[in-house]
Parts: structure tokens; C-alpha cells; sequence
């Protein structure tokens, strides 16, 4: 089993900056993909960013709204992944999932189903 924990969610103004962080424990692969994911009110569970790892190395493949805004990182040390959001808009409220796969997609996934754990989810309010 693995578990995940995120932090770092809270209230900004649109245009402010955030850093969510997920801590991870429990079992460990040699390689698997992490990915941050959001809900918002009335919608579905949506992609936001897929972080494919092996043996340290690290990619990242984001989706076209959030690129050039968003930028996730992972420390294995630490077993943790970053997600630093900047130019928040108010669209962008919604609770933040952190989620990991067992499998390894070298070109990262944008499909919720693929992801095997989840986080708690921290909410993140971008006010106009």
C-alpha cells in the first residue's frame, strides 16, 4: 500500500502563486507515474499533471490549460512531488488531488482510472 499527503492548499488572490506538496509512504516501485489531478464544484475528476518516474529520473506532462502556469517536481530523496501554481485564476479553484500508479507511462497519463492511490485532496480558492 501506499499513502499520500497533500499540503500546501489555502486562499489566494487570482494572480497569486501556491505550492502544493504530496508526501508519499508506505511501498515503493522503481518506477511509476504520479500525477496531480482536481475536482472542481460540479465537474469530474480532472488532469492536471502526469510525472512518469523511474529508477530517480523524472518527466513531466501537463495539460494544455495549465502549461506555462504550473510546474511540478518530485524529489525522491524525500519522496515527495511538488506542484507550484502561478497566474492562479478563479477558475483554477478546486480540491487538489495527489495520485500515483504502480505503472510506469513513459508518456506520463491523463486518465484518472490509471492512478491506483490517492491523496486526501487540499482545497485551493483563487478569489477575483
Amino acid at each position: 500500500q501506499v499513502q499520500l499527503v497533500e499540503s500546501g492548499g489555502g486562499l489566494v488572490q487570482a494572480g497569486g502563486s501556491l505550492r502544493l506538496s504530496c508526501a508519499a509512504s508506505g511501498r515503493t516501485f522503481n518506477s511509476y507515474t504520479m500525477g496531480w489531478l482536481r475536482l472542481a464544484p460540479g465537474a469530474e475528476r480532472y488532469f492536471v499533471v502526469s510525472i512518469p518516474i523511474t529508477w530517480g529520473a523524472h518527466s513531466t506532462y501537463y495539460a494544455d490549460y495549465v502549461k506555462g502556469r504550473f510546474t511540478a517536481a518530485s524529489d525522491n530523496a524525500k519522496n515527495t512531488v511538488y506542484l507550484q501554481m502561478s497566474s492562479l485564476k478563479p477558475e483554477d479553484t478546486a480540491v487538489y488531488y495527489c495520485a500515483a500508479a504502480r505503472a510506469y507511462y513513459f508518456k506520463g497519463t491523463a486518465n484518472p482510472s490509471d492512478y491506483d492511490y490517492w491523496g486526501q485532496g487540499t482545497q485551493v480558492t483563487v478569489s477575483s
